[in-house]
């Protein structure tokens, strides 16, 4: 036995012939595919002297975002707009519309200003009418009980006022008519008419105008022959004819028709005299 025969071999094991050849056929190939590349590319390469400079792909978004924001800031700027637009809008009809709403108050405190008004005139008018009547009253009362020309009795009236007073009184009885101018139907002022016009005096038709038609006299003052009237003067709807003693002859209405009654039954607001 040699001395070396204990001592194991630390050489690697042969590699196989087929493992060999492949190794040896792949470098082959490379080397091959690097002669053709380099025969393929020109004869002198001219060297590298600048580099290119890659457009970088932030410039674009750079400038999408900014038209973004310019646009997101139009929009905004036009909500905006439109917001003031509205709130102004708003604010204007309010005030058109509480503007409306005073003048409407106002109109409505003025009419009723005015119908207060004209509802104390007319109380006024009333009672300064109801006050004159009173006072014509008490004078008409002591008038008809004194011994004056006032209080006489139709047989004290003479000439014209007696053939007046004498016509009228024939007409007691008779019907009232509006309208009425005879012969047997009388309104109040056809049958003063109609009296007056028996001594040839011609005395308007109606009672406004013959309120008017001779001489005012107080009724503290009357005389047969009289003419009476109830209302204003000018404006009076009612006439007669004072007969003396405190009483009158006159168509009153449908409802009595012509009556002689005391002038306490309906005292008259004023005279004239035409005879």
């Amino acid at each position: 036995m040699s001395h070396t025969a204990h001592i194991p071999s630390h050489r690697k094991p042969r590699q196989s012939a087929s493992k060999t050849a492949l190794r040896a056929g792949v470098a082959g190939g490379v080397l091959s595919t690097i002669a053709v590349a380099g025969a393929a590319g020109p004869a002198q390469a001219e060297p590298v002297t600048q580099t290119i400079e890659m457009p970088t792909i932030t410039a674009g978004l750079s400038t999408t975002v900014a038209a973004s924001a310019q646009a997101t800031q139009a929009v905004a700027l036009d909500l905006e707009t439109q917001a003031q637009e509205d709130a102004a809008a708003a604010k204007a009809a309010k005030t058109a519309k509480t503007a409306k709403a005073e003048a409407v108050r106002k109109a409505e405190a003025k009419k009723k200003a005015e119908a207060a008004a004209k509802a104390e005139a007319k109380a006024k008018a009333e009672a300064a009418e109801r006050a004159s009547r009173s006072s014509e009253r008490t004078t008409l009362s002591a008038s008809s009980g004194s011994s004056s020309s006032s209080s006489s009795s139709s047989s004290s009236a003479t000439g014209s006022a007696a053939s007046v007073i004498a016509f009228a009184q024939s007409q007691v009885g008779d019907a009232y008519v509006s309208g009425g101018t005879g012969p047997n139907s009388w309104d109040c002022s056809g049958l003063v008419q109609a009296a007056f016009g028996s001594v040839g005096i011609d005395l308007p038709r109606v009672s406004q105008d013959q309120s008017t038609s001779g001489t005012q006299v107080s009724l503290g003052n009357l005389q047969p022959g009289d003419i009476l009237y109830w209302g204003g003067a000018g404006s009076a709807y009612h006439v007669g004819i004072y007969v003396g003693g405190g009483q009158f002859v006159g168509a009153q209405n449908s409802s009595t028709g012509v009556v002689q009654q005391s002038l306490d039954y309906d005292p008259p607001s004023g005279a004239v005299r035409v005879l």
